[in-house]
This record gives structure tokens, C-alpha cells and sequence, in this order.
């Protein structure tokens, strides 16, 4: 009976140990995450409006019907990026990820507190090499700062009603994202 309940939890403790090792190493394996799907259609630094979902297919997973969506997909090696994203009039909001799917930040119309959601996206490094310039405060500037030098930028428009969807689409299609040069280094 003993040796029945070990052979049991030695079975139970090794399935453990296997579903926790699939679990941590398997993201890391997949070919076709969002990042990949969208690099045959959505250019670097450009904003790329993405086609309504259908049940068949979808650019990305869990897409909502009810909402206008685009994507940037950045790299930051270049430089910083600026962002501006015009609200729509029910809700918009504009996430960001790593190149592996990690979120990072995300904002939407009503934190933005204005008409159009504008932000500048670099790493860690380039924010160091900005310089100090005490006329512009944070509430003037937001800058986000990416973990990594690529990855994407998802910007979502909702329309609540069918007929609402051409406002949500314009809001998006009016999107830009766009290379800063290389920000200058304080003498």
C-alpha cells in the first residue's frame, strides 16, 4: 500500500516538474507568436492598420470585432520613437509589448486626459543620454521606456455600435509613429 501511494506521488511530483518545464520553455520556442505573424505585413516604425477579425482568422490572438485595431512594430536601435495616437470618441488605447509578448505599458484616452495620446518610446540608454531641460516637466513629456529594443505597439479604438466602426477606423488610420533623431548628448 505504501509503496502504491509512493509510485502515486512520484508520478504526480514528476507530471508537475514536466507541465512547469513546458510551461516556462515553450513561449520561448514558438515560431509564430504576434511579433512574427505581423513581420510579413507590418513595416518597422510604421503604423499598420490590421483587418477585422473573422472567426477563420485573426492577425492576433484574442482580437475583439468590436474594436479598430493597428499595430507599430518598433525597433529602437535607431533611435527614440514618437507616438501620437488621436482618441476616438467611445475609447482608445494603445499597449505596449516586448518583442516575446511581455507587456510593458499600456494608456488609454481617459489617463491620457487629452485629445490625442502622445508619448515617446526609447530604451533605458537613451533616456540617459537625454538632456536635463528644466522648462519641460514630466506632465508636459511622457516618455516610456522599453526593456528591450524591439517589439510592438498595439493600438485599439472602440466603436460601440456596428455603425461607429468608420469613426474607430479613421481614429486609428490617423495614427503616427514616427523615428526621432538620435536625442543629443548634454555638453
Amino acid at each position: 500500500m505504501i509503496r502504491w501511494l509512493l509510485l502515486a506521488l512520484g508520478g504526480a511530483l514528476l507530471g508537475g516538474i514536466v507541465h512547469l518545464a513546458t510551461i516556462i520553455i515553450l513561449p520561448g520556442t514558438a515560431t509564430q507568436d504576434a511579433y512574427s505573424r505581423l513581420a510579413r505585413s507590418a513595416p518597422v516604425n510604421t503604423v499598420t492598420a490590421l483587418p477585422a477579425p473573422t472567426p477563420e482568422s485573426a492577425p492576433m490572438p484574442f482580437m475583439d470585432p468590436a474594436f479598430a485595431s493597428a499595430v507599430c512594430r518598433y525597433d529602437l536601435s535607431q533611435g527614440p520613437l514618437k507616438l501620437s495616437v488621436p482618441v476616438s470618441p467611445a475609447y482608445t488605447s494603445v499597449s505596449f509589448y516586448t518583442r516575446y509578448d511581455v507587456a510593458y505599458y499600456a494608456i488609454n484616452d481617459r489617463a491620457a486626459g487629452r485629445r490625442v495620446i502622445e508619448l515617446e518610446l526609447m530604451t533605458t540608454a537613451q533616456h540617459n543620454q537625454m538632456p536635463e531641460d528644466e522648462d519641460i516637466t514630466a506632465a508636459d513629456r511622457l516618455i516610456v521606456e522599453s526593456p528591450t529594443r524591439t517589439g510592438l505597439i498595439a493600438i485599439r479604438a472602440l466603436a460601440p455600435e456596428p455603425g461607429l466602426m468608420p469613426m474607430a477606423r479613421s481614429a486609428i488610420a490617423a495614427a503616427k509613429c514616427t523615428q526621432e533623431d538620435e536625442p543629443k548628448t548634454s555638453q
